[in-house]
């Protein structure tokens, strides 16, 4: 069979309540989350034992591929469907790492989309779902990567949402930001919850309004983010400074920040802006959906 080939998108968390800690240790959570334009790149050539070939800009802060999460997915995928045919993959990282894109998890995704196409499953095999929710929290909204909300830890996901395209530009500023180093700066306890204010049943139609509805509900990770990796602030402060930012927040855990604004032209002046200012960084105008 010839190679399979897929793309593992950026997820992007528009909103994030972190509803309270759990007696295991998990924390519930509430978002509103979409997919970038920006992503990685896999591809699974079959008939050859389980392996990982990383490369691209940022291979090499992935870690070692023994600990991937995608060969961490394909041993969940054979778990759920046994004799399944694996294969090599070829991951091509693109994205930022630790960086509250989701990518390791969205790179997992793309690899059971591809052991689901080589084993003819179809796209909403239960399977699918289990061995997702078995590598990781963010695996399985990044399945089926379209616009939904998030809830529980991670695995109750509402049916696709149809949400205007967004225009906006993601900014990393190269600082990796561990989760646990931010969930432990959060510091709610076992059982402990927190107020704060959700999301309407239904989401507004229009892009303003639906902005707003956003701009509403916070990211309740931000803060201990930006205590972790103070120049967190600095990103959201120059973003915000601009004028055709109409919001903007970080993402997940951190540290990638992102720069809602009318539409592409405004979103490829801001990028263009931000990265003559500063051109280590990494600055991608996108669509987010």
């Amino acid at each position: 069979m010839e190679t399979l080939r897929t793309r593992a998108p950026a997820k992007i968390n528009l909103t994030l309540r972190i509803i309270g800690r759990r007696t295991d240790g998990f924390h519930d959570l509430a978002s509103l989350v979409v997919f970038s334009g920006a992503a990685d790149l896999l591809s699974l050539t079959p008939d050859a034992a389980l392996s990982l070939t990383v490369k691209g800009r940022t291979a090499a802060a992935a870690g070692p591929d023994a600990d991937n999460l995608v060969l961490r997915a394909a041993r969940a995928f054979s778990a759920e469907v046994p004799g399944a045919q694996l294969g090599a993959f070829l991951l091509e990282k693109r994205l930022p790492v630790a960086a509250g894109l989701g990518g390791g998890s969205s790179d997992a995704a793309a690899a059971l989309r591809l052991l689901g196409r080589l084993n003819g499953l179809a796209p909403d095999d239960p399977r699918l779902f289990a061995a997702a929710r078995a590598t990781g929290s963010d695996v399985p909204v990044c399945l089926d990567p379209r616009a939904r909300l998030m809830e529980g830890v991670g695995d109750v996901l509402s049916p696709p949402l149809a949400l205007p395209p967004l225009a906006g530009v993601l900014v990393n500023c190269g600082v990796a930001v561990p989760t646990a180093a931010v969930f432990r700066q959060l510091g709610l306890a076992p059982g402990g919850a927190f107020d704060g204010p959700s999301l309407p049943a239904v989401l507004p139609s229009g892009r303003a309004k639906l902005v707003a509805a956003i701009a509403a509900v916070p990211n309740d990770l931000e803060p201990p983010a930006v205590a972790v990796a103070p120049k967190i602030a600095e990103v959201i402060d120059r973003l915000a400074a601009q004028p055709e930012a109409r919001l903007v927040r970080m993402s997940g855990s951190g540290a990638t920040v992102f720069a809602l604004t009318d539409d592409c032209r405004a979103a490829a002046a801001l990028a263009r802006r931000v990265l003559a200012a500063e051109p280590d960084w990494w600055v991608k105008p996108t669509i987010l959906r």
